[in-house]
C-alpha cells in the first residue's frame, strides 16, 4: 500500500495526450450499403438485396423451403400488407406462438459501421417476435442505412415523440462461447438472422 501511495504522489506526463482524437475505425470511402453488407456478413448474418417485392417473397419462400419450416409470424402492418398482397401464408396473431419458427419484422435503422440492426419496443412487433423464433427475418429499406449508432438515434427522434422503452442493436445471430470456449449460435435468441433490403421506391405504407 505504501508503494501505491508513493506512486500516486508522483506526477507523470500523460503518455497518450491525444488519445481522444485517435480514430476508432479506419477511414473508408465505400458506400454505406457496401460497408453494412461486409460487416453484417462478417458476423454470420445473411444479406439479400431484393429488387422488388416479388423477389422478397421468393426469398422468404426459399428460406422456408430450405429450412423446412412453416410457422411464420408477422405482426407489423407494413409487413402484413406486402405478405397479403402475394397471399404469403403467415400468422397475424400470437396464436401458438410457442411453436413459432420464423419471425418477420422491420427495424429502426441499419448501422453500417458495425453491421448492426437497430430495433426498439416502439415497433408493432414489440420485443418478442425478433427474439423467440429460431430464425429472425428483418425487412429494411435503403433510407434506413446510417453510418453510426448516433445517426440511428437521429432517425428514432424523428419517428417518435419520445424514445421507446427499449432500444437495442442486433449484431449477427445470438451467440455465446461461455461453455468451454466453444462458439454456440442461437444460445439466447435466433440462430439465424436474415436481412432483406428493399429500395425505398417500392416501400408501401
Amino acid at each position: 500500500m505504501k508503494k501505491i501511495r508513493k506512486a500516486l504522489l508522483v506526477k507523470r506526463d500523460n503518455p497518450y495526450p491525444n488519445l481522444e482524437e485517435l480514430p476508432l475505425y479506419n477511414e473508408t470511402n465505400d458506400p454505406l450499403e457496401l460497408q453494412f453488407v461486409q460487416n453484417f456478413t462478417a458476423v454470420a448474418g445473411h444479406f439479400v438485396f431484393c429488387e422488388d417485392e416479388i423477389q422478397l417473397i421468393e426469398t422468404l419462400l426459399a428460406i422456408i423451403e430450405n429450412e423446412q419450416l412453416n410457422k411464420v409470424y408477422a405482426w407489423e402492418k407494413n409487413v402484413q400488407v406486402i405478405l397479403d398482397r402475394y397471399e404469403f401464408p403467415y400468422y397475424k396473431t400470437d396464436v401458438e406462438f410457442h411453436k413459432a419458427e420464423i419471425g418477420i419484422t422491420q427495424c429502426e435503422a441499419l448501422i453500417a459501421r458495425t453491421g448492426s440492426i437497430m430495433v426498439s419496443s416502439g415497433a408493432e412487433a414489440g420485443r418478442r417476435l425478433g427474439i423467440y423464433p429460431h430464425i429472425h427475418v428483418v425487412i429494411a429499406y435503403t433510407s434506413q442505412l446510417v453510418m453510426d449508432i448516433k445517426d440511428g438515434f437521429d432517425l428514432l427522434r424523428k419517428k417518435y415523440n419520445q424514445h421507446p422503452s427499449m432500444i437495442s442493436t442486433i449484431t449477427g445471430p445470438s451467440r455465446t462461447a461461455d461453455i468451454e470456449k466453444t462458439l454456440v449460435l442461437g444460445a439466447h435468441g435466433p440462430k439465424q438472422l436474415y436481412l432483406l433490403l428493399l429500395d425505398d421506391s417500392i416501400h408501401v405504407e
